[in-house]
């Protein structure tokens, strides 16, 4: 009979059993990665080392190695192109900080903050770049139209959040559009490659696609409620960012739906950058609990964990299987 996993660990879940699995794969990850970052104008490894040595952890690309060692895959191509995602992820997360006004990264300045808006967003031009030079070199049309189509898909989003930002009337259904295009498509890009690279079977692509989606809505909807609930040296970023530069998302829009004509009010004044002090933020977190919004955000956050978990079950019991499964339950586990 399968093993029935469940989101409900015995102990505190970490991703100590999918860095030891990857450790010998990402050290080839980490060495590509070195290496394409490289360039004669010393600014651009400068500026792209202070983000891709800052203490990340690594995910997405672990995610990558993880799924090819779960499908048996032997070869050395992954290690390029979980190197391509880990560049995609960065560039936009120096667009992202420049879009926003961010000041903090991982705990550290943004590069925005130490080299201005200019250098970020052409660093982060240089990186793409080098991950489309990695999809090119791997030779694979469809693995190069998984990240390519992926790498649309997050802009989009950024786009489509951007275009939603101050308005209080957002909807949970366009929020969850948002969420899936910037965050989960790269998740389920990183995972479904490593199938394509393994020649496996097409139920077995789109199973390691929904784990990696699954996923990513889960890893979100968590940050998401943990802007409201907990501080810069547990996140990396600066408490209440969220909140601040006025983006709806699910714990305000749920607050938002239950409040009563003065909650409605107080949300639109701070949600329109008119309440932003760090009482009014206080605020926020204390109406965000009372209405049970960050309840249920986290509520769908396991929801949609679980349905990543599901989607492993066609694969049999394995070490990768259960430190994909524990991937999960650490990105639920970090609102705890």
């Amino acid at each position: 009979m399968a093993t029935v996993h469940q989101l409900t660990p015995a102990r505190a879940p970490t991703l100590e059993p999918m860095v030891r699995l990857v450790a010998g794969d990402l050290n080839q990850v980490n060495a590509v990665i070195l290496d394409r970052m490289q360039s004669e104008i010393p600014l651009i490894p400068e500026l792209a080392g202070h983000l891709i040595a800052g203490g990340g952890k690594r995910m997405r690309p672990m995610l990558t190695l993880a799924s090819a060692r779960l499908v048996g895959y032997t070869g050395a191509r992954h290690h390029r192109l979980a190197a391509a995602v880990e560049f995609i992820h960065t560039a936009t997360l120096l667009h992202d900080d420049v879009v926003d006004g961010s000041d903090l990264r991982r705990g550290k300045r943004t590069a925005n903050i130490i080299w201005g808006n200019a250098a970020s967003v052409l660093v982060g031009d240089f990186l793409f770049s080098r991950s489309f030079e990695l999809m090119v070199e791997d030779g694979s049309l469809k693995v190069l139209k998984i990240l390519s189509g992926a790498s649309a898909i997050i802009a989009e989003g950024e786009v489509n959040q951007l275009t939603a930002a101050r308005r209080v009337d957002l909807g949970e259904d366009r929020y969850l559009d948002i969420i899936d295009a910037k965050t989960a498509a790269l998740f389920a890009a990183a995972c479904r490659i490593a199938a394509v690279v393994a020649e496996r079977p097409e139920g077995e692509e789109a199973a390691l696609a929904a784990y990696g989606r699954n996923l990513g809505i889960a890893f979100q909807l968590v940050d998401d409620a943990i802007d409201y609930v907990s501080d810069a040296s547990t996140m990396g970023k600066d408490a209440g960012d969220d909140f601040r530069e006025g983006k709806m998302t699910l714990p305000v829009i749920l607050a938002y739906a239950r409040g009563d004509a003065e909650a409605r009010s107080f949300w639109k004044a701070a949600i329109g950058g008119h309440r932003i002090a760090d009482t009014d933020l206080a605020e926020a977190s204390d109406r965000i609990r009372t209405t049970r919004a960050l309840d249920d955000t986290l509520a769908r956050a396991r929801h949609y964990g679980q349905r990543a978990i599901d989607a492993l079950g066609l694969f049999p019991a394995c070490p990768a299987k259960d430190a994909m499964v524990e991937a999960v339950e650490f990105a639920v586990a970090r609102a705890y």
